[in-house]
């Protein structure tokens, strides 16, 4: 007798975490001069999640991971792979080991994987192979990062944009391949426009020897030259995945776009030919997730109802690096 080869991949289980604490436009008006309407009207944000100095993007992660454990119906034992899609690391060693520990995988091999506000998108088609190649069958693909941590809070350009949060999928082998297409590009050219830098200061250890201490400094961003990257390179990139999957703008049921900026959802949107109502968009509630942002929206609208099994979804991530990248699928098994 044969036995039955899984090569194709299925997306099966959502889950998602954001802190407790809330900061509302209005609140912000108490640190750095802006208003409620100034920022609605640039970015479309009302309010963002932040974490307690207390708490740890370690145990948001496993949050979302064991909603998502929960929604596919899968033992934590059962998973081969934890990705996690970070740039907020509680470790500049990792995270993904100390997750895989709470969460009580102990089968499953954990590492990080860092490309900024694009890292759920590269991590969902980093997983994906590693099922076509029949490596792995069950895998918990988490995004966090808690961007709060590196904020300039005296810098309303960027301190109104970015908020807390994570979001996981759970992907598995299946008989059907229900990961259609992708396509991920990158462009290091264009790294200065956003970025968290990691300069060093000297130091003197001997008359003859100096070595560099190593330091973080906060978020800087060129918030026009990214605007513009982004409106001109997402549609593209959405565009070639299409191709590659074999359909249309039109045959779309969700738009997923990484939570960035409403009015470069909209613009997208518009080059693409994408009706408003099957824009996916939950930036109000919670700000810039970076890598958060797709699984926790992706989350929200199917525990909502919105998104039903075999919905056509296209989504993309885009930004520092510069990277961004596409991929379509069709939800469910």
């Amino acid at each position: 007798m044969i036995a039955e080869t899984f090569a194709g991949v299925a997306l099966t289980g959502t889950g998602s975490a954001v802190p407790d604490m809330v900061i509302t436009n209005d609140d912000l008006t108490q640190v750095v001069q802006t208003s409620d309407e100034w920022i609605k009207s640039r970015t479309g944000i009302g309010a963002r999640r932040l974490l307690r100095n207390e708490e740890s993007l370690t145990s948001l992660a496993v949050r979302a991971g064991k909603q998502a454990l929960s929604s596919a119906g899968l033992a934590a034992t059962n998973i081969d792979l934890i990705l996690l899609a970070t740039s907020t690391a509680d470790d500049r060693f990792g995270n993904a080991g100390r997750i895989q520990h709470e969460l009580g995988a102990k089968w499953a091999v954990a590492f990080d994987l860092t490309a900024a506000c694009s890292g759920f998108v590269f991590g969902l088609v980093t997983a994906a192979q590693f099922i076509r190649t029949g490596t792995y069958r069950n895998i918990l693909l988490i995004g966090a990062d808690v961007l709060s941590r590196w904020v300039d809070w005296s810098d309303r350009r960027t301190c109104v944009l970015f908020g807390d949060g994570a979001g996981a999928i759970v992907i598995q082998a299946h008989h059907e391949d229900r990961l259609l297409g992708f396509e991920l590009r990158s462009d290091g050219s264009g790294h200065h426009h956003l970025n968290i830098a990691c300069p060093s200061l000297q130091r003197q250890l001997t008359n003859d020897i100096n070595v560099g201490q190593g330091t973080i400094t906060p978020i800087t961003m060129n918030g026009q030259e990214v605007y513009k990257f982004a409106v001109r390179s997402v549609p593209e990139v959405i565009d070639k995945a299409l191709y590659r999957s074999g359909v249309s703008a039109n045959e779309l049921d969700w738009l997923l776009l990484h939570q960035a900026n409403q009015r470069i959802l909209d613009a997208v949107a518009l080059r693409l030919g994408v009706p408003s109502e099957k824009v996916i968009s939950n930036l109000e509630n919670y700000g810039n997730t970076s890598a958060a942002s797709i699984g926790l929206a992706l989350d929200e609208w199917v525990r909502q109802g919105h998104i039903q099994p075999d919905h056509l979804i296209a989504a993309s991530g885009f930004g520092a690096g510069l990277s961004w990248g596409a991929v379509v699928f069709r939800w469910g098994t």
